[in-house]
């Protein structure tokens, strides 16, 4: 647990964090002018398409491509959230139109929005209430692997075993 809030490590494929070089995490975004001139350089192919996001210990938002893991956009460091976002012009400003704690690497439980709102409303941006998509994780008791839990069916896809009503896919954390 961290001073802001309980910390996810990242539990996907070992190859994926042995990949992160040191500097090359997602873009740091801690105010309206970073995100300003952040947002500024993508395409329109880039805004029409959900970006990577984590929250990382610090509390700051880090923003990367769709198609970055989690674990590149957060260093391979421990995260307060990890998912997908998206962004919509309105008005004069920006603001998030879809987010997700949808990340196989950290699995966040959906209760870290908290610290996704804080990050948010530091950098000023028009955000929704909660996860527009929540995803809930758990770790199989019997084969050990990651499941995502589709409507409220707490069975394990990979060996049919009941999974835990309770977040445990990293312990540890």
């Amino acid at each position: 647990m961290s001073a802001r809030g309980r910390g996810y490590r990242y539990v996907g494929p070992v190859e994926l964090k042995a990949a992160v070089r040191p500097g090359s995490g997602g873009c740091r975004i801690s105010s309206a002018a970073e995100f300003g001139d952040w947002i500024a350089g993508r395409s329109a192919a880039e805004l029409a398409e959900p970006f990577t996001f984590v929250v990382g210990a610090d509390g700051a938002l880090r923003l990367a491509p769709r198609r970055s893991g989690h674990v590149a956009c957060a260093g391979g460091a421990m995260v307060l959230s990890a998912g997908e976002i998206g962004f919509v012009r309105e008005a004069d400003r920006w603001a998030v139109s879809e987010i997700s704690n949808q990340s196989t690497g950290y699995c966040p439980d959906i209760g870290s929005w908290s610290e996704v709102a804080r990050a948010l409303d530091d950098v000023g941006l028009e955000r929704p209430s909660g996860f527009t998509h929540e995803v809930v994780f758990r770790r199989c008791s019997g084969c050990q692997e990651h499941n995502i839990v589709r409507e409220d069916d707490f069975v394990c896809v990979f060996c049919g075993s009941d999974l835990p009503e309770t977040g445990n896919v990293d312990p540890i954390a």
